[in-house]
């Protein structure tokens, strides 16, 4: 108890903050890889430094040289096997950035209302028809690299277009639709799949839309070919399943209305940081 009591009083108020950054780092950490492959290999790498341990301890000599070549070989191999986990945490970490996007956000009110409608409109005559559907909505980040992977199109957003793309047996349906503030920049885009456990009543379409939300800030809609329901991912996780087009409008001005407000608060934080620097303008 002495000694305990003694390293307490050693501790400094550096020390403290240290501990404390160093407990937010992993607690965002475990947020990272919560209900990704990624979980189930850190288990199993703490089982083999469990087993490490005992063998080392009870002096299983070739145990431990086996499980200790195992283990360096596996912590060379990590930034391979974690590479998704990491691309998502740097994605997040540069959406903190102060370079901004030609999204949805920076149109005025008139056409975020306009697109809106058109969006759920789209949405609602795809669910009656059954016609599967992905609509992506870039944000902050940039979808440049989906968008490659599929057909340009540059037209302006209508919900006419969109159900014409993603009529069955058209060129254009099998795929993503990627829309960039007003205009329907690329269809047929190929979005990265999901690693995470998702429930097995979603198909590939599902899992594409979370995928796509775990990598970047975007918003998607998703209508689904067998049910009708309509359903908006965003964050990796979707919302209640919508067959009404009230809604899907609702629900889509809540969302963006939410990136907007973070955006608007970010700037402004950004702005009270910097007039002490730069001025009264």
């Amino acid at each position: 108890m002495e000694s305990l009591y003694a390293f307490l009083q050693s501790l400094g108020f550096w020390d403290a903050v240290d501990v404390l950054l160093v407990s937010v780092f992993f607690y965002y950490v475990l947020l990272l890889i919560k209900s990704t492959r990624a979980l189930q290999i850190l288990q199993g790498l703490l089982a083999l430094l469990v087993l490490q341990g005992l063998a080392y301890f009870a002096q299983l000599q070739t145990l431990s040289y086996i499980l200790n070549g195992i283990l360096v070989s596996t912590m060379v191999a990590l930034p391979v096997v974690f590479q998704p986990e990491l691309r998502r945490a740097l994605t997040r970490l540069g959406q903190q950035g102060l370079i901004g996007s030609t999204a949805i956000k920076e149109i005025g009110q008139e056409e975020f209302t306009h697109i809106i409608d058109e969006i759920a409109f789209a949405a609602f005559n795809l669910s009656t028809t059954r016609f599967g559907a992905l609509i992506v909505l870039e944000q902050e980040t940039g979808l440049q690299e989906v968008i490659e992977t599929g057909q340009t199109v540059n037209g302006v957003l209508s919900a006419k277009l969109l159900q014409t793309i993603f009529r069955p047996k058209t060129p254009l349906h099998d795929g993503a639709v990627i829309v960039r503030g007003s205009v329907i920049v690329a269809a047929a885009c190929y979005l990265p799949l999901t690693d995470s456990v998702v429930d097995s009543r979603f198909g590939t379409r599902h899992r594409a839309a979370i995928g796509i939300t775990e990598q970047s800030d975007a918003i998607v809609v998703v209508v689904s070919e067998e049910t009708g329901e309509i359903r908006i991912a965003k964050d990796g996780t979707f919302s209640q399943p919508m067959t009404e087009e009230a809604q899907v409008r609702k629900a889509l001005t809540r969302e963006l209305m939410a990136e907007i407000n973070k955006e608007r608060k970010k700037r402004f934080t950004g702005l009270s940081l910097w007039r002490p620097f730069g001025g009264n303008e």
